[in-house]
């Protein structure tokens, strides 16, 4: 199953194929079909393909420039101004009282020239025991011309797609908090357009983050060192449609939790170790489709909650293929003198499940109350013309400290 994303488009099908389109460039998928019947194709090992879709998959697209050089690990690295992304409730321990963060990323510029994905945030300590927390990501896909089954223009239009945040963190002692964040998320993937005499519609949907945050300070070998340990489940929210029908698909609802250690040689460099596991609660497609189509799944039909609580168990492959729906993040961290940062990571997806995998490297330097993060991200599954190829995030800081 070739999934190809062009400046034009053939809109026959359901809206859900552009949203599998939009996912399979996210996740570098090269597949094709083979003896994998009723799932969706195959990667090039022979193993069969069987991705999770969702809707509106641009909530799991991480936008910010310095976890997008830690292998997108950041669920317990120190907290900054990007924190509601990963985990919100690491602000509660932030050390400056206002920090603020400007993201620009071009999105998966090998295939189209005028993609990208913007982002602001940024967190304000009430007092030294609570914090709030925003961001606004928007998502432009750039402008596309849509056609007819017989090829013929139909109208251009400009798809995009953003997301409202607003959360609270709390201490609830002096090395634990936790975070609640609530979220709006709007999707104009088509509106306007009739797809087979349906109208298409934008969708519109609430959700929230649940986190937690752990740190402690630790003595190794007479080193300064400190432990934190976070976890956030996010995306929490209705089901979505496009259509007026009762078809409806998840959000990329996640399960995410992460682990970072800090060594402080001296009052000059410092080194952090961080990874995250993440998975999906998601019901993952179980093989049998209406009419062939994996777009139109029985695993649709179910409801939020046992759909989430359900994804623990519910793959075809029995606990092999649940291993392999998780995804694993690590990166490393130095820092000189907090002024100077350098950073690499690695991030890993099964190949069955979507088959990321890449390097990341970046740097970060900050001078007063300002910063600046970059990252670079080069695949390595071989891919030729890997669509993630060449991917660029820059992130432009402002932190204010607290008056003595």
């Amino acid at each position: 199953m070739n999934f190809i994303l062009s400046k034009q488009m053939n809109w026959k099908k359901s809206l859900l194929t552009i949203l599998a389109v939009l996912l399979t460039c996210t996740t570098g998928i090269n597949a094709q079909d083979d003896d994998c019947t009723g799932i969706n194709g195959s990667v090039d090992d022979g193993e069969c393909l069987n991705a999770i879709f969702t809707a509106i998959p641009f909530l799991r697209i991480n936008p910010e420039g310095r976890t997008g050089a830690l292998g997108d690990a950041g669920i317990a690295i120190s907290p900054d101004a990007s924190a509601i992304y990963h985990n919100l409730s690491k602000i509660a321990f932030a050390e400056e009282k206002l920090g603020l963060s400007l993201t620009f990323t071009p999105w998966l510029r090998a295939l189209i020239d005028d993609m990208y994905i913007g982002y602001v945030n940024g967190y304000y300590r009430l007092d030294d025991r609570q914090g709030l927390g925003f961001s606004l990501r928007y998502f432009d896909m750039g402008s596309i011309q849509f056609t007819n089954s017989g090829g013929l223009e139909i109208g251009e239009s400009n798809p995009n797609e953003f997301a409202l945040d607003f959360g609270y963190a709390r201490k609830l002692s002096e090395k634990f908090s936790l975070g609640l964040t609530l979220k709006y998320v709007y999707s104009n993937l088509a509106r306007g357009q009739v797809i087979e005499q349906t109208q298409i519609n934008a969708a519109h949907a609430a959700a929230a983050d649940i986190s937690m945050f752990y740190n402690t300070d630790i003595d190794v070998s007479g080193f300064d060192s400190k432990l934190a340990i976070g976890a956030a489940i996010t995306n929490i929210g209705n089901k979505v449609a496009y259509q007026d029908d009762d078809t409806r698909d998840f959000l990329p609802i996640n399960l995410g939790i992460g682990a970072a250690y800090t060594l402080n040689f001296d009052d000059y460099n410092k080194l952090t170790i961080t990874t995250d596991i993440n998975k999906l609660l998601v019901p993952t497609p179980d093989g049998e489709f209406e009419g062939g189509d994996p777009l139109i799944a029985d695993y649709r039909e179910k409801s939020l909650l046992s759909g989430m609580f359900g994804s623990f168990g519910d793959a075809p492959g029995g606990f092999t293929e649940e291993m392999k729906e998780f995804m694993l993040s690590t990166g490393i961290e130095y820092w000189y003198d907090d002024l100077f940062a350098v950073r690499a990571g690695y991030f890993n997806e099964a190949a069955s499940k979507g088959n990321r995998k890449f390097l990341t490297l970046g740097l970060g330097v900050r001078y007063n109350v300002f910063g600046f993060d970059f990252s670079y991200l080069v695949p390595t599954q071989g891919v030729q013309n890997n669509p993630l190829q060449n991917t660029l995030r820059f992130t432009f800081r402002f932190n204010l400290a607290e008056e003595n």
